[in-house]
């Protein structure tokens, strides 16, 4: 049986160096609650030392937290090899955990600190003892580590032999520049987990080829002991590996247990979207808003037999609920499914006519939300007479600039055909003069005053759906509405205007025309 493979989060160091974010103090002590306390990551890596006398004051209060909550020795903080600088500055803020940055490949070494291997080395052992006296737990990143196992080997083997008898807790591990694949990743892990059989190593991936799921997933198969991730797959460049796929693969893919209570991600996902402004593709796997939506009307029928088109993701799992999308892709399945959900039970013909309108509406537009569909059922079978003495034929809307709208009716009522044109002062209202003077000409008959006009998207719809426009009309002294839902305002309003119509005929007869 293997040992639980220990999470470190480091959304909060890591995943700030993403252009554009950057946390206060109240964000990052809520996000590391969020992360120890409900998540139950084993570890978070919190701010980089030396950064400012604000990120100072938020390690502070993550650090009194943590330790009245028995936390403290699982909330670390990037220090660097300077002489004890940053200790100091870690040390004053209350961290008890220094991850301490040395270089893991010789061109990074003797290129960026103008020293020889041999010396960086010294300086290294220099800075753990340092810590370890003022009472602090190490962990050592090898920046550049990939490069270094790639380029340089003996490097690495140099460093970490010369480590070995440290009082090191991890050697860390970063593919600093996102270049490993899966291959190679599972190959450098394993070598050193052979080399070093007694010492804990971590693997921090970047997703620069988006490979950093893969790679993680790697690492840990070729035996670390911890990974490195963020929510949201937050960082520098192409961003880290995501907390949520990266623990999603481990569980199923691998069989390995984390500790993270999976029910939590997606509520810690959306916080931390708010915090940052930066937005959750929603086709990212696990937490994106579009991963637990079925479109296709197949997938939905198939989920109803025996749940043919589910898989290990469920989203249940993650504190979600499949969805099943209203579009014209969707057919009877996905409007039943959402019903269901909804306990709004409908006859064969009624289904008919419900799917018809999705289609029609999702025509015009991307989707309907299933908090429209109410308003779509009502929309279309609260008037639905048989025979409609009233058909719109068609009409044409014009808009020029500097010129009146115009609109071209052609209307049927009660078997005969009608035409006019008009101009009016929007395009609606250029429909209704047409309208009126083929009734007050053509017809010789009154036309109902339109009292009220109210456009609205339904509650919990989408502006890319439908709105509806409801007006009340008044005749012989007896005020009426009539409601009309369309992806376009002006169209919903003559769906509404045709309705009116059909009431004012339904009793009404004339042959002749």
């Amino acid at each position: 049986m293997f040992p639980p493979v220990e999470i470190m989060d480091t959304t909060l160091r890591d995943g700030e160096q993403t252009s554009g974010v950057s946390f206060n103090a109240r964000e990052k002590l809520s996000i590391a609650r969020l992360l120890l306390e409900e998540l139950h990551v084993s570890r978070i890596e919190i701010a980089s030392a030396r950064v400012s006398k604000g990120e100072q004051q938020a390690v502070r209060a993550i650090a009194e937290w943590a330790a009245a909550k028995g936390y403290a020795d699982r909330v670390e903080a990037l220090g660097f090899i300077d002489g004890g600088v940053s200790l100091d500055w870690l040390g004053t803020a209350g961290c008890r955990v220094v991850n301490l940055l040395a270089k893991g490949s010789r061109k990074h070494c003797e290129g960026q600190l103008r020293r020889t291997p041999e010396r960086h080395l010294e300086d290294v052992r220099a800075e753990i003892l340092a810590a370890v006296d003022r009472g602090m737990k190490v962990n050592l990143y090898l920046e550049d580590w990939s490069n270094g196992m790639r380029r340089s080997p003996d490097y690495v083997y140099a460093m970490l032999d010369g480590l070995a008898d440290a009082p090191v807790s991890r050697f860390m591990c970063p593919d600093t520049l996102g270049v490993l694949d899966p291959y190679d990743t599972e190959r450098f892990c394993r070598d050193l987990v052979e080399r070093y059989p007694s010492l804990r190593f971590d693997f921090h991936a970047h997703n620069d080829y988006d490979l950093a799921v893969a790679n993680t997933a790697a690492a840990v198969r070729a035996g670390f002991h911890g990974v490195h991730v963020t929510v949201n797959g937050l960082g520098e460049r192409a961003g880290n590996a995501p907390l949520s796929s990266a623990v999603a693969v481990l569980h199923d893919r691998l069989g390995r247990t984390t500790g993270i209570d999976e029910t939590k991600i997606n509520r810690v996902s959306r916080t931390v979207e708010s915090y940052t402004g930066i937005r959750i593709p929603a086709n990212r796997p696990i937490v994106g808003a579009s991963v637990f939506t079925q479109c296709a009307g197949i997938h939905a029928d198939g989920d109803s037999k025996n749940n043919l088109y589910f898989n290990e993701l469920l989203p249940e799992r993650f504190g979600r609920v499949r969805e099943y999308a209203l579009g014209k892709t969707s057919g009877k399945a996905n409007v039943l499914k959402n019903l269901e959900a909804l306990g709004i039970d409908l006859d064969e013909a009624a289904m008919r006519k419900v799917t018809e309108r999705v289609v029609e509406l999702s025509d015009k537009k991307e989707q309907v939300t299933a908090e429209d569909l109410p308003y779509i059922i009502a929309d279309v079978l609260r008037y639905d007479p048989v025979d409609t003495p009233v058909r719109i034929l068609n009409y044409s809307l014009s808009l020029a600039q500097g010129m009146h709208p115009v609109a071209t009716l052609r209307i049927e009522i009660h078997g005969c055909a009608y035409e006019r044109t008009s101009a009016g002062d929007g395009q609606y209202d250029a429909f209704m003069r047409a309208l009126r003077q083929i009734y007050r000409e053509q017809l010789g008959r009154e036309f109902p005053m339109l009292r009220d006009y109210t456009v609205s998207i339904p509650p919990g719809g989408r502006t890319d759906a439908f709105v509806q426009t409801i007006i009340t009309w008044e005749m012989d002294g007896r005020e009426f509405k009539t409601r009309g839902l369309d992806a376009d305002q002006t169209e919903a309003a003559i769906k509404a205007t045709v309705k009116m119509l059909n009431i004012i005929e339904i009793n009404y007869n004339d042959n002749g025309c």
